[in-house]
């Protein structure tokens, strides 16, 4: 068949989505693709172009790195506007003289930003439109020596460009010709809420009295003059008014052209030019021309689908039609939507309106006279239930609930989950997954688990906040499909968490091996990386022995097992306990020195802490014993345990405080500290009703009253937020801690594994009804057990490093190898804003070629004896520049792989937890990667994630046990280092910095140096970056 050439005009977000639609989509590889860019960027993030001002790297705002045309075979012409389109000729003249001849055009010039007309002092200095990166980069050099910034539009883009100019360290002021900010999505109750929530960053607004000149001095800006003619002080003017479409092309093209700017297309997006389309913001579509990325990325979808439909699959040819306007977004830190028909008629619709200025949240929904509909609405502060309204809205299908359920939710005792929701709902916005696609992987592929369906459709493979809901679907459609869902926790146990919490506590079982003895289903099983933690944090609930303890320690995930978080690279955090925050300048400074010591990157945590990250694995005894000398102790950031108790002055400082809340929440975290539990616990306490410790929105929170303290449970943030419930009202500090015993050892006791409290008590029968019963009242008669229970966690709690650095041999469980003192990096080191952090991972993580035949001439190779290599542990031994994980199992076996995971290259698989596969007809074990819990084969290499059995392999090496040594039979060192090699394999900034083939066509004399490379990867991907 004959190939096609497809010209695309103007290479921006909508220009980059037909070219990654068109590429998807011509499964016969007949098009080329020949694109043209005025700007000296390929495609970059023009919707979050607030984020340059923090990075201020054009590399990490593309959309794709440009290596990506050169691998799909996209030919880009940077620095070249096209100046006519000959659709008689169907050939294409650029700037610098180009001809191009194609078959298919497509326009996506975009828009420019819109600016007054004969506004007086408009060309002074100091006056700047927000549109591209080179205007962003005018205006941080010139703002180095202004001190106050004016912006003129209250929109979409105004808002955007106030928070730029506050980043600037600029005084800001909004000004809009409207009465309202956001006049196009909020109506004026809920742009007040808007309005009063930005100035409370320190952002002054101005509505109805718009500039009308631009006062200037020596042709440098000094102030405006306003509608009412008063004049205010500024030194930078930015103007977002808008937008216009870019049809000058078209115009000198002979392409017909709209009144009032943009490029006449049909429903196909077809020009009145033949085999010439267009797409995006520069297009004028049944009068109407569309100022959001969305709507373009539809046009490009319609385009890119019936090219190819016509000269390949022969589908229906798709139309597009007027674009859904709906947009979610956060300004200046507020979340702000609008959905469906947000100004309805009100002849038609009936709104439902809540407002809580105290929460700075608003919602206005808009409902069918009969209630039985939802039209659209809008919402400040609160978005979560954006999706499912949008969904409902699309659907148009009669609602099952009160209308007034959709505001105020469900009664109590009515849990909506995700099996709830419509098919249409974006579940995971990582990978742009709905609820419908879910479901349809589960029933085609007849999954299992839910690890299977993470697998197989991708949701909750990112950052994983979907899996809760990813776990309801699963749950409902095996029950739809009449199979019986167990709640047990793993192939091993056929048990709940709860279950096996009361039968170990009933018969005094201590270990693994006695608790898979008693009552797994395999007796001698080793376990496998979703039961080992989960018992080990039930041991830890009823017995508190140290978890580094030799039988215990095999049971740790990652983060316990070092008593540190681990980061990117393989890298630790250090978060040491400041209990409500309170922290003296001797401490401060005993902080610093070990961060300078050590070269650690330092940050302000959201709990009132300080976060010390980059820590190498060997290093965190040496920091610890520096710290725990200081004073401190360890604050289990890496625990499923009590994080922190935030709190606010209180009457230690404050004006308005009731109570002391600094000194109470001292209290409660040093009481609690340590405790494990089935997820990560935070609380807070707040002095008075202002509620500056956030404290409703923590696992518990007490907000002090002038009678003592109102206590709520079960809040939390995170993807799915929850205000806490009020147990007790004005109780003093000494029954707060009596409920709290109960609440947490009841919350300990009967929850799930890895369940917050916020999910534990919506799925608890009764609610939080029930739970005042349990709690308040003893209704079940446990009261006094629960707070021995209690009592007995608190009376023997130690500080878990405190007894690592006083144990030389516990310390040893640190070092980076077994054989060898001398230690390698794990990941490069790059400097931003005066700190170092590691080098960022690239979207696609080149693999490493393991197939090279290193089978002849194998040595055995000595790496130490029986006794440096404990059970059901993995170790690291290096051999040449080659990092080696050495597997000692419970049962006996012995294993060998090459330490470093070829998902992320990071230098960690010796640190993973151990399962086996057991069934009737044999096993296998594996290693978990403790990074993004990859399993591999440790007999085979084979990587044991569903889908991914061929994207990845690990070499293994066979061991031998001789005169109580252990030997590994290894290729020769130099063949093996230039596979395996440190230096050749982990993360650095330069690693993929490949020099892009591309016509450029103005090459700076000095060319880009990758230092690190971020990208999307897509410009559709999910990222709430592009979240309009």
């Amino acid at each position: 068949m004959e190939r096609k050439i497809v010209v695309v005009v103007g290479l921006g977000m909508v220009g980059l989505s037909f070219i990654e639609k068109i590429l998807e989509y011509d499964t016969d590889k007949l098009f080329d693709i020949i694109t043209f860019s005025e700007e000296s960027f390929v495609a970059y993030n023009r919707v979050g172009l607030t984020q340059y001002f923090k990075h201020r790297d054009v590399l990490q705002q593309l959309m794709q790195q440009q290596a990506w045309y050169q691998d799909h075979n996209v030919s880009v012409h940077l620095g070249d506007r096209v100046i006519s389109i000959n659709h008689q000729e169907k050939t294409v003249t650029s700037n610098k003289g180009k001809v191009i001849s194609y078959d298919y055009c497509i326009m996506s010039t975009g828009s420019t930003a819109a600016v007054p007309t004969g506004m007086p002092g408009f060309e002074s200095s100091g006056v700047f439109v927000y549109r591209t990166i080179d205007d962003l980069d005018s205006m941080i050099s010139y703002s180095k020596t202004c001190r106050k910034a004016a912006v003129v539009g209250g929109g979409l883009l105004g808002l955007e460009a106030a928070k730029a100019a506050k980043d600037l360290g600029l005084e800001v002021t909004v000004f809009d010709r409207s009465n309202r900010l956001m006049s196009r999505q909020l109506d004026v109750d809920g742009s007040r809420v808007l309005q009063e929530e930005i100035e409370k960053l320190g952002i002054s607004v101005v509505v109805s009295n718009c500039p009308k000149g631009i006062l200037h001095d020596n042709g440098s800006v000094t102030g405006l003059t306003l509608q009412d003619d008063t004049n205010v002080d500024t030194n930078v003017v930015i103007y977002a008014i808008g937008i216009r479409p870019r049809s000058d092309l078209a115009s000198a093209s002979d392409i017909e052209v709209a009144k009032n700017g943009g490029v006449i297309t049909d429903d196909y997006m077809q020009t009145s030019a033949p085999d010439v389309f267009a797409i995006g913001e520069c297009v004028s579509h049944a009068d109407i021309t569309y100022g959001l990325v969305a709507p373009g990325y539809e046009m490009a979808e319609v385009v890119a689908r019936n090219l190819t439909s016509l000269h390949q699959s022969k589908r229906k040819l798709l139309k597009f039609k007027k674009a859904d306007t709906s947009t979610k977004l956060k300004l200046l830190g507020v979340n702000v939507a609008s959905f469906g028909d947000y100004f309805a008629d009100e002849q038609l619709s009936q709104p439902l309106v809540y407002r809580d200025p105290f929460s700075g949240i608003y919602k206005k929904y808009l409902f069918t006279k009969d209630g039985k509909k939802i039209l659209g609405g809008m919402m400040v502060g609160d978005t979560k239930d954006y999706a499912k309204l949008l969904a409902m809205v699309k659907s148009q299908k009669r609602l099952l609930i009160p209308p007034s359920e959709l505001i105020l939710g469900a009664p109590t005792g009515s849990v909506e989950t995700a099996s709830d929701l419509p098919d249409e709902t974006q579940i995971c916005s990582c990978n742009n997954i709905c609820k419908g696609d879910i479901r349809r992987v589960i029933k085609d592929k007849k999954c299992l688990n839910v690890n299977q369906v993470k697998g197989y459709s991708k949701a909750g493979s990112g950052c994983g906040g979907c899996l809760t809901q990813v776990q309801e679907i699963f749950e409902a459609e095996m029950k739809a499909m009449g199979q019986t869902v167990k709640n047990s926790l793993c192939v091993h146990f056929e048990y709940s968490r709860p279950e096996l919490w009361t039968i170990v506590k009933v018969q005094n079982l201590k270990t693994f091996s006695e608790i898979a003895q008693k009552v797994s289903k395999y007796p001698d099983t080793t376990g496998c990386e979703v039961c080992k933690p989960a018992v080990a944090s039930i041991l830890a609930g009823l017995w508190n022995d140290h978890i580094l303890n030799d039988s215990l320690l095999p049971l740790q995930d990652t983060n316990d097992r070092y008593l540190a978080n681990i980061q990117r690279g393989g890298l630790y955090s250090v978060i040491p306990r400041i209990a409500a925050g309170e922290v003296t300048p001797e401490k401060l400074e005993a902080i610093a020195k070990v961060a300078m010591e050590y070269s650690l990157y330092t940050k302000i945590t959201g709990a009132q802490r300080i976060d010390i990250m980059g820590a190498k694995k060997e290093d965190l005894p040496n920091i610890w014993e520096k710290l725990v000398d200081a004073g401190f102790e360890s604050g289990h950031a890496y625990g499923k345990s009590l994080r922190a108790v935030k709190s606010c002055v209180g009457t230690t400082w404050c004006r308005y405080g009731q109570q002391d809340s600094v000194g109470f929440a001292i209290t409660l975290e040093n009481r609690y500290k340590g405790i494990r539990s089935p997820h990560k616990l935070k609380g807070g306490v707040s002095g008075c009703i202002r509620e500056c410790a956030e404290a409703q929105g923590k696992d518990f929170g007490c907000i002090a009253t002038d009678k003592g303290y109102n206590l709520y449970v079960g809040g939390n943030g995170g993807s799915k937020p929850r205000h806490a419930e009020l147990l007790a009202a004005d109780i003093p500090e000494n029954l707060v801690i009596k409920y709290l015993d109960r609440f947490l050892m009841y919350y300990i006791t009967t929850a799930d594994k890895l369940t917050r409290t916020a999910r534990w008590i919506e799925k608890l029968e009764g609610g939080i009804q029930y739970l005042k019963k349990v709690v308040v009242d003893d209704y079940l008669g446990i009261g006094d057990e629960l707070e021995a229970q209690m009592q007995l966690l608190i009376n023997s709690y130690e500080c878990e490093w405190t007894k690592v650095i006083k144990n030389p041999k516990a310390r040893d469980h640190f070092k980076q190898f077994v054989n060898s003192e001398h230690a390698q990096p794990v990941i490069e080191m790059v400097k931003e804003r005066d700190q170092v952090r590691p080098a960022s991972w690239p979207k696609d993580v080149p693999a490493i070629d393991t197939s090279v035949n290193c089978s002849e001439d194998r040595i055995w190779f000595s790496v130490g004896p029986v006794s440096a290599f404990p059970q059901d542990q993995g170790k690291t031994v290096r051999y040449g520049d080659v990092q080696i994980a050495v597997f000692h199992k419970a049962t006996g076996e012995w294993y060998a792989t090459q330490n470093i995971c070829p998902h992320k290259r990071a230098l960690v698989l010796s640190s993973g937890l151990l399962g086996s596969i057991d069934n009737e007809s044999g096993g296998d074990s594996y290693v978990s990667c403790p990074m993004h819990k990859k399993n591999f084969s440790l007999k085979t290499g084979k990587c044991l994630v569903p889908g991914e059995e061929m994207k990845y392999k690990l070499m293994t090496f066979e061991v031998k046990i001789e005169d109580d040594q252990v030997y590994l039979r290894m290729p020769k060192e130099g063949a093996l280092n230039q596979i395996l090699g440190t230096d050749k394999t982990i993360i650095t900034s330069s690693l993929y910095g490949r020099k892009p083939h591309l016509e450029i066509s103005e090459t700076p004399e000095d060319p880009l140096v990758i230092s690190e490379l971020k990208t999307c990867g897509s410009s559709a991907c999910g990222n709430d970056k592009l979240e309009w």
